[in-house]
Protein backbone atom coordinates (compact mmCIF):
# COMPACT_ATOMS: atom_id res chain seq x y z
CA UNK A 1 0.00 0.00 0.00
CA UNK A 2 1.59 3.55 -0.82
CA UNK A 3 1.35 5.96 2.01
CA UNK A 4 2.99 9.35 2.42
CA UNK A 5 6.02 7.85 4.26
CA UNK A 6 6.25 6.15 0.52
CA UNK A 7 6.71 10.03 -1.08
CA UNK A 8 10.39 10.11 -0.85
CA UNK A 9 10.87 7.56 -3.30
CA UNK A 10 8.68 8.18 -5.70
CA UNK A 11 10.39 11.84 -5.77
CA UNK A 12 13.77 9.98 -5.89
CA UNK A 13 12.06 7.79 -8.78
CA UNK A 14 11.00 10.77 -11.01
CA UNK A 15 13.77 13.49 -9.99
CA UNK A 16 16.72 11.16 -9.70
CA UNK A 17 16.02 7.97 -11.40
CA UNK A 18 14.25 8.45 -14.31
CA UNK A 19 16.33 11.43 -15.82
CA UNK A 20 19.22 8.96 -15.19
CA UNK A 21 17.74 6.23 -16.96
CA UNK A 22 16.91 8.42 -19.76
CA UNK A 23 20.24 9.92 -19.83
CA UNK A 24 21.80 6.13 -20.45
CA UNK A 25 19.34 5.71 -23.09
CA UNK A 26 20.61 8.56 -24.89
CA UNK A 27 23.93 8.03 -24.18
CA UNK A 28 23.63 4.36 -26.23
CA UNK A 29 22.42 5.92 -29.08
CA UNK A 30 25.72 8.62 -28.79
CA UNK A 31 27.80 5.68 -28.28
CA UNK A 32 26.49 4.28 -31.72
CA UNK A 33 26.82 7.37 -33.87
CA UNK A 34 30.34 7.84 -32.05
CA UNK A 35 31.28 4.35 -33.52
CA UNK A 36 30.07 5.11 -36.63
CA UNK A 37 31.98 8.71 -36.84
CA UNK A 38 29.41 11.14 -36.28
CA UNK A 39 28.95 13.44 -33.44
CA UNK A 40 25.34 13.74 -31.25
CA UNK A 41 24.17 16.00 -28.76
CA UNK A 42 21.33 15.10 -26.45
CA UNK A 43 18.50 16.56 -24.43
CA UNK A 44 17.15 15.61 -21.29
CA UNK A 45 13.53 17.26 -20.63
CA UNK A 46 11.09 19.77 -22.05
CA UNK A 47 10.88 23.35 -21.69
CA UNK A 48 13.43 25.90 -21.29
CA UNK A 49 17.40 25.04 -21.20
CA UNK A 50 18.88 25.05 -17.84
CA UNK A 51 22.38 23.98 -19.03
CA UNK A 52 24.44 22.00 -20.81
CA UNK A 53 26.92 19.45 -19.81
CA UNK A 54 29.30 18.81 -22.64
CA UNK A 55 26.75 17.00 -25.31
CA UNK A 56 24.30 17.08 -23.35
CA UNK A 57 21.16 19.73 -22.53
CA UNK A 58 19.16 19.91 -19.68
CA UNK A 59 15.63 21.29 -19.80
CA UNK A 60 13.75 22.60 -17.08
CA UNK A 61 11.51 19.67 -16.59
CA UNK A 62 14.37 17.49 -16.76
CA UNK A 63 12.27 14.23 -16.14
CA UNK A 64 10.33 14.80 -19.12
CA UNK A 65 11.10 13.58 -22.38
CA UNK A 66 14.48 12.92 -24.19
CA UNK A 67 15.95 12.48 -27.65
CA UNK A 68 19.44 12.54 -29.29
CA UNK A 69 20.58 14.90 -32.80
CA UNK A 70 22.51 13.27 -35.24
CA UNK A 71 25.44 15.01 -37.35
CA UNK A 72 27.65 14.13 -39.75
CA UNK A 73 28.18 10.21 -40.04
CA UNK A 74 31.05 9.15 -41.69
CA UNK A 75 29.06 5.59 -42.04
CA UNK A 76 25.60 6.59 -42.98
CA UNK A 77 23.51 3.65 -43.85
CA UNK A 78 20.24 2.07 -42.97
CA UNK A 79 22.83 -0.98 -40.50
CA UNK A 80 24.66 2.34 -38.68
CA UNK A 81 21.27 3.87 -37.85
CA UNK A 82 19.69 0.55 -37.21
CA UNK A 83 22.58 0.16 -34.27
CA UNK A 84 21.90 3.51 -33.61
CA UNK A 85 18.34 3.17 -33.22
CA UNK A 86 18.95 0.38 -30.83
CA UNK A 87 21.84 1.30 -29.04
CA UNK A 88 19.57 3.13 -26.14
CA UNK A 89 17.57 0.04 -25.77
CA UNK A 90 21.07 -1.96 -25.47
CA UNK A 91 22.23 0.25 -22.85
CA UNK A 92 19.04 0.14 -20.94
CA UNK A 93 19.25 -3.58 -20.94
CA UNK A 94 23.05 -3.51 -20.26
CA UNK A 95 22.38 -1.34 -17.17
CA UNK A 96 19.36 -3.66 -15.99
CA UNK A 97 21.70 -6.98 -16.51
CA UNK A 98 24.16 -5.02 -14.32
CA UNK A 99 22.18 -3.13 -11.52
CA UNK A 100 20.93 -7.74 -10.91
CA UNK A 101 24.65 -8.60 -11.10
CA UNK A 102 25.43 -6.21 -8.69
CA UNK A 103 22.92 -7.29 -6.11
CA UNK A 104 23.17 -10.85 -7.04
CA UNK A 105 27.06 -10.53 -6.12
CA UNK A 106 26.45 -8.65 -3.12
CA UNK A 107 27.40 -5.35 -3.94
CA UNK A 108 24.62 -3.61 -3.67
CA UNK A 109 21.75 -4.15 -1.54
CA UNK A 110 17.90 -5.18 -3.05
CA UNK A 111 16.73 -1.78 -2.02
CA UNK A 112 13.59 -0.42 -3.70
CA UNK A 113 15.80 2.34 -4.87
CA UNK A 114 17.28 -0.23 -7.51
CA UNK A 115 14.04 -1.94 -7.57
CA UNK A 116 12.19 1.33 -9.37
CA UNK A 117 15.57 1.60 -11.31
CA UNK A 118 15.28 -1.86 -12.73
CA UNK A 119 11.52 -1.18 -13.12
CA UNK A 120 11.84 2.01 -15.04
CA UNK A 121 14.12 0.96 -17.07
CA UNK A 122 12.11 -2.46 -18.04
CA UNK A 123 9.29 0.29 -19.01
CA UNK A 124 11.94 2.50 -20.73
CA UNK A 125 12.91 -0.22 -23.02
CA UNK A 126 9.25 -1.21 -24.03
CA UNK A 127 8.14 1.94 -24.86
CA UNK A 128 11.14 2.66 -26.67
CA UNK A 129 11.02 -0.63 -28.85
CA UNK A 130 6.66 -0.12 -28.73
CA UNK A 131 6.16 0.94 -32.72
CA UNK A 132 4.62 4.18 -31.80
CA UNK A 133 4.58 7.90 -32.91
CA UNK A 134 5.13 10.74 -30.26
CA UNK A 135 4.83 13.68 -32.22
CA UNK A 136 5.31 14.39 -35.81
CA UNK A 137 9.27 14.81 -35.18
CA UNK A 138 9.47 12.35 -32.56
CA UNK A 139 8.61 8.39 -33.71
CA UNK A 140 9.63 5.76 -30.97
CA UNK A 141 12.48 3.81 -31.59
CA UNK A 142 10.78 1.02 -33.40
CA UNK A 143 8.80 3.05 -35.44
CA UNK A 144 12.02 4.92 -36.65
CA UNK A 145 13.22 1.70 -37.34
CA UNK A 146 9.80 0.30 -39.59
CA UNK A 147 10.14 3.75 -41.53
CA UNK A 148 14.13 3.43 -42.23
CA UNK A 149 13.52 -0.13 -43.60
CA UNK A 150 9.85 0.57 -45.25
CA UNK A 151 10.18 3.74 -46.33
CA UNK A 152 14.15 4.47 -46.68
CA UNK A 153 14.04 7.37 -43.88
CA UNK A 154 16.86 8.22 -41.35
CA UNK A 155 15.38 9.70 -37.93
CA UNK A 156 16.37 12.75 -36.50
CA UNK A 157 16.28 13.51 -33.77
CA UNK A 158 16.10 9.62 -32.24
CA UNK A 159 13.73 9.36 -28.92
Amino acid sequence: MFTFSDLWIFFVSLLVILPLISAIHQAGHSFFIWIFGGKSTFTIGGGKKLFNLGPMEIRRVFFWHSFCQIEDLNIDNRWSHLLILLGGSLFNIASILLVNGLILADVVSGHIVFYNFVYFSIYYVFFALFPARYSDEHPSDAMAIYDLFKNGKEADPID
